[in-house]
């Protein structure tokens, strides 16, 4: 059975807005033209699509369904759409980018500042977020992540080398309140750590012994979301704290915090760009590729 394609957009269409004028504003037609697809494509199925009230509009269980299955494919369609606009000019528009507050090197100014003065006409939004969410479903071109989180239906390309979590403190407080021998001994210490925010759980501190990882629920003194503040807590004495090797290069370079537990803290892989599994990539993020390739 052959569908009519255009309706399956404008269906989508609605599906997006919940409102059948919002999708006629963005799609550039009238109100009831689209009403009109949307019945046409109810019959052909044999079944409603949309519960249409005076106030609002809702998916049915049926086209719950449907926007599910054809979502991805549209999506599909329109990058190869735009790919193909874009093929003969430099590349254009406006790239997303989801990135790990965490990820310092990439956030570090550089890679990103070459990246603009090389592509004008592209005009870059970084969100910082340490939230996991479905990037394409959020609008997202793409998203900088650990590589352990992201999904396996992604394409991956590194942007960092190896990396390690490291839990340093500042040589006063060692001074005064010892030197942990082994990862257990935190329990006996004043720990700084980091939550996502005040209703979730702080983070769990990882450590491998005899190439076997175990995670560690310490007793933060203080918690923070933010990586900056932790690292002043750090060199002020306030406890041993734990993050990326990056987040402590600075001040474990200037003496101001030193490692300790390092024999358990291994390297594991660092940073990836990510993005769909798209054959036809739209030119402003082929253009952000292949910069990090080079």
């Amino acid at each position: 059975m052959m569908h009519d394609l255009n309706a399956l957009a404008v269906f989508a269409r609605v599906a997006e807005e919940k409102s059948f004028r919002a999708a006629a504003d963005r799609i550039g037609v009238t109100r009831s033209a689209v009403s009109q697809t949307i019945r046409k494509l109810e019959e052909t199925l044999g079944i409603a699509l949309v519960a249409r009230t005076t106030r609002s509009v809702a998916l049915t269980e049926a086209g719950e369904r449907l926007y599910s299955q054809i979502a991805p494919s549209l999506a599909d369609m329109n990058g190869a759409l735009e790919a193909a606009a874009n093929l003969r000019g430099k590349p254009r528009g406006q790239l997303n980018l989801a990135v790990s507050s965490i990820a310092e090197r990439f956030l570090s100014g550089p890679v990103l500042a070459r990246f603009a003065q090389n592509n004008p006409e592209v005009k870059l939004h970084v969100t910082v977020t340490d939230e996991e969410f479905d990037i394409v479903a959020e609008g997202y071109d793409a998203g900088v992540r650990l590589g352990e989180v992201i999904a396996q239906d992604m394409i991956a390309i590194p942007v960092s080398g190896d990396l390690r979590q490291l839990a340093v403190a500042s040589p006063d407080y060692l001074a005064d309140s010892g030197i942990p021998d082994h990862p257990r001994d935190l329990a006996n210490h004043r720990c700084i750590g980091w939550r996502a925010g005040l209703n979730v759980a702080p983070y769990r501190w990882e450590f491998a012994e005899n190439g076997k990882e175990f995670s560690v629920a310490v007793a933060d003194t203080i918690t923070t979301t933010d990586m900056a503040l932790l690292v002043k807590l750090a060199i002020a004495g306030a406890g041993i704290t734990f993050g990326m090797e990056d987040t402590f290069r600075e001040p474990l370079a200037r003496g101001e915090l030193v490692l300790v537990l390092e024999a358990y803290c291994p390297s594991f892989a660092g940073f990836y760009l990510y993005y769909p599994s798209r054959r036809n990539m739209a030119p402003k993020l082929r253009a952000l590729v292949d910069h990090l390739k080079r």
